[in-house]
Parts: C-alpha cells; structure tokens; sequence
C-alpha cells in the first residue's frame, strides 16, 4: 500500500461472490469493479496508475497481473479466489488466497492493516 492513509483505492476484477467488495469499502476503500475480458486501456481507464490494491477473483483473468505490475510500481497485488494461481503470475503477486479459508472481512482488515 501506499503511504496514504485515507483515499485508498482499490480494483476489483473478476465476479465478486466472495464479496470482498463491501469488505473493502467497509475499511473505508474506494473500490472499482471491473468484469468480463479485462484489457489494459480499461485497466488504465479505471485508474490502475493510481490505485493501491489490485484484486483478481477470476484466476481467467490472471494476464491482467503482469499488466497492473507494469503500470503501477506501488500496487500491492491480490488473487483471492478457490482456483489455482498460474505460476507465470506469482512472482508478481504479494498475496494469493482462498476465500473458503479466509472471509472477505479478514482479507480486507488484513490488507489494510
């Protein structure tokens, strides 16, 4: 995370069954929600360059890794979903988790704290 300690600003792809979106937003993130076939202009649209938290729910979706780490530096980058994580990701990632082990309340306390 950046050293802000209001504003922070999260994405969020990927469907959100586990609801790690309220999750967020209740500790106070500002949270964008992106789905489907996710590209970098939309990435870039959505605010990546200044987002803290990247979180990927659709392991489908895991190319978007490399395209976050490359345009923001600082972003602490987040899998959190019950299918396997590609290897060629991470090296990229700081957390990979599983939501039937851990809520998305932890998560987000965790990720905030």
């Amino acid at each position: 995370m950046t050293d802000r300690e209001d504003d922070t600003y999260a994405i969020v792809t990927g469907p959100d069954n586990a609801d790690v979106s309220p999750a967020l937003e209740a500790e106070g993130v500002e949270v964008r929600r992106l789905q489907g076939i996710v590209s970098r202009p939309q990435l870039e649209d959505a605010g990546i360059v200044d987002a803290d938290l990247y979180v990927l729910t659709d392991v489908d979706q895991a190319t978007t890794i490399p395209i976050v780490c490359d345009l923001n530096d600082d972003l602490q980058t987040v899998v959190y979903a019950d299918r396997t994580t590609p290897e060629f990701v991470k090296a990229q990632l700081d957390l990979a988790v599983d939501p039937q082990l851990i809520g998305p309340d932890v998560l987000a306390e965790e990720l905030l704290g």
